[in-house]
């Protein structure tokens, strides 16, 4: 795998970068371009593109129900791989899935396909340790990155096996709730867990989950070497898509202080 790509170059840079999530294929494909454009236009610094599955456990009902819509469409994969070659012509692009659709499709075919679209990496959110050797050669071989995802609650002693075979990036949850999650956020536990990443790894730390609003996404900003915005963008796309670039320019903005911070990274 190549040790400079456009991924690893924007996360190496002290400013807190904005990744935007959308879920694939929820609009047919010319108007899923066009939303893309306006998205990076707006100030989206990398994408992060959901794999629709039928039981995204770890996201909230606004998700879950875009998701749903892409499955009742079918040609999931197709869908994805569009919108992931789009995607990655514009910003780095990291596919978020789960282990159902990885097992369901095969690993290795399914590594080849998105990366032949053009994705940097794929993050598999609730990857079992069981499969986490077959998934690491399979991503590698297709010259994938593989972020993990560190749920806030592992130990010290889990850590150094929590974090084995990642590349690319830690993602650290802003909340232990759900995508979607509305409330206060507990910026020092944030902030103790992100030290505790960046002690134990030298691999950049993005956050997302929970970062709801653009003050909320200033205040991680200094924590995280990149903020991840999900469900107020999925938000405006399901309901007027004309607003999502607009929602990308007022959190954009809301990072423009961290400008300057350096990150331990």
């Amino acid at each position: 795998m190549a040790t400079a790509n456009p991924l690893h170059t924007r996360l190496a840079q002290p400013s807190c970068a904005l990744g935007v999530f959308i879920p694939a294929g929820v609009h047919e494909p010319d108007v899923q371009r066009r939303q893309l454009d306006h998205l990076a236009h707006a100030g989206a610094d990398l994408f992060e593109i959901g794999l629709p599955c039928a039981n995204p456990a770890l996201d909230g009902r606004l998700i879950r129900s875009a998701y749903q819509r892409v499955l009742v469409k079918g040609n999931v994969l197709d869908r994805t791989a569009r919108a992931v070659a789009h995607a990655a012509s514009l910003r780095p692009t990291v596919v978020m899935t789960y282990w159902g659709p990885v097992r369901r499709h095969g690993p290795e075919r399914l590594a080849r396909l998105l990366a032949d679209a053009g994705a940097a990496g794929i993050m598999v959110v609730d990857l079992p340790r069981s499969e986490a050797l077959r998934w690491h050669h399979a991503a590698h071989d297709a010259g994938l990155s593989t972020p993990h995802l560190i749920p806030r609650a592992t130990t010290d002693a889990d850590l150094p096996s929590a974090i084995e075979g990642a590349s690319g990036w830690l993602y650290a949850p802003a909340s232990d709730g759900l995508t979607g999650f509305q409330g206060p956020l507990d910026l020092t536990a944030l902030e103790a867990f992100t030290r505790r990443l960046r002690t134990a790894s030298a691999l950049p730390v993005v956050s997302g989950v929970g970062i709801s609003s653009p003050d909320l996404a200033a205040r991680v900003a200094p924590l995280a070497d990149a903020v991840v915005i999900g469900t107020p963008i999925v938000q405006a796309l399901l309901s007027d898509p004309a607003p999502a670039a607009a929602v990308t320019a007022a959190f954009a903005q809301a990072l423009q202080p961290s400008i300057g911070t350096a990150h331990d990274a």
